[in-house]
């Protein structure tokens, strides 16, 4: 795992190696990220900061290449504990920030930084939302009703303010996502994360395509 896309060379797994699992959170201040043993027994701990853009009052964005080189940095730093003692890394789990909006084009490069949970710009979106869809209905696919830090206003934001933006975007990930997929090289997502989208039927655990609509 610490070898995929630079973020460090992969040890070897020797006889005499101690089994381990390696956990990787996607913070708004920070990427931390974590060795445990099979047990659960935390062994190291890593953390690597970084900025949050606030262009304008109640506007909260970051921008993924930020939390892309947070990560590979942590990952580097736990990689030499991993050789050091001779761990074998099993794997790694994710977690993160939610309702972030990374829209990404054909080639999977961001078209513009993240708006991220905390921003509270899109009061209006929110109430487009409700106007399209009684709020019955969509507390009853989503579980929610629009509130400016979920994902869909968001997205509205981005086509009435920057249609050329939106236009060219072809992918929406979350950001804890984006790490996965600069690890991987595959897009996808949880039910946990989606659930936060308001784009996402708790009761049938699918995009919902009427809302989407």
């Amino acid at each position: 795992a610490f070898s995929a896309r630079g973020a460090g060379p992969a040890p070897a797994h020797e006889e005499n190696s101690v089994d381990t699992l390696s956990g990787l959170d996607v913070g708004t201040s920070s990427v931390n990220a974590v060795l445990l043993n099979c047990e659960g027994r935390t062994l190291a701990m890593r953390e690597s900061r970084h900025p949050l853009m606030t262009p304008r009052p109640s506007w909260a964005e970051q921008n993924p290449l930020d939390w892309w080189n947070s990560a590979q940095s942590a990952l580097r730093e736990l990689g030499e504990v991993v050789r050091e003692q001779n761990h074998s890394v099993l794997g790694i789990g994710f977690s993160g920030q939610m309702n972030g909006a990374v829209l990404l084009d054909r080639a999977l490069q961001p078209v513009r930084p993240c708006i991220i949970w905390a921003d509270a710009r899109t009061a209006r979106e929110c109430d487009e939302i409700h106007a399209r869809i009684p709020p019955e209905q969509l507390s009853r696919i989503t579980g929610k009703l629009a509130v400016t830090g979920y994902t869909a206003p968001k997205l509205l934001w981005v086509r009435t303010h920057e249609p050329a933006v939106f236009e060219s975007a072809r992918h929406l990930l979350l950001p804890k996502d984006y790490i996965r997929l600069k690890l991987t090289g595959e897009l996808g997502t949880d039910a946990s994360d989606a659930s936060n989208t308001l784009l996402f039927d708790l009761n049938e655990l699918c995009w919902s395509a009427p809302i989407l609509a």
